[in-house]
């Protein structure tokens, strides 16, 4: 780990706070909203993001509803490059396909439009984080279907310790997260 990313990845440690009970008792949530107050360091977040991503063949960036929006729409745009909104049901205007999907606290079901890319492209899903990995897997299940090749999921956060991204990994999702929250 070079010393920039060493510095990013404790700058980002500070800044994300963590607000206990919430959605519900015993979930302690990591809000990226902070980060979205620093435009230094988020550009910062998204030129790592887009060194990673910037030799590697893609020909789409997928955001997951809602977070996964804001740092996939800012991927997309700095590489010059489509984004796929994944959003919760019902919010999608167009013809859609449907993957329900179990939460850390719960169950929900994502969206894809139909045509939001063609078979064979290759695909970097985003989010802010990976918490039990269902989310992220329901966005592949849904590129898969259409016939995308999900390269990769990015992520700004992992939670290790609910063993999202090894569930990911082992289900054959590549995960890159920049930074990790190790329990409470």
């Amino acid at each position: 780990m070079s010393v920039s990313q060493s510095s990013l990845q404790s700058r980002l440690l500070a800044t994300i706070r963590t607000v206990p009970d919430w959605p519900k008792t015993g979930v302690h949530f990591r809000d990226i909203t902070p980060l979205f107050q620093s435009p230094d360091l988020w550009a910062e977040v998204i030129s790592h993001f887009v060194e990673r991503y910037k030799h590697r063949k893609i020909d789409a960036i997928a955001g997951l509803e809602a977070r996964g929006f804001i740092l996939g729409a800012a991927l997309a745009h700095s590489m010059n490059l489509p984004f796929i909104p994944i959003r919760k049901k019902g919010k999608l205007p167009y013809k859609t396909l449907s993957e329900d999907y179990d939460l850390e606290y719960g169950t929900a079901t994502m969206e894809i439009h139909t045509d939001a890319c063609r078979p064979g492209d290759k695909v970097l899903l985003a989010d802010d984080l990976i918490a039990t990995g269902g989310t992220l897997l329901a966005g592949k299940k849904l590129l898969d279907r259409i016939g995308a090749e999900v390269i990769e999921a990015a992520v700004v956060i992992d939670l290790p310790y609910l063993r999202g991204a090894e569930k990911c990994r082992a289900s054959g999702l590549p995960v890159y997260a920049l930074i990790q929250f190790d329990g409470d």
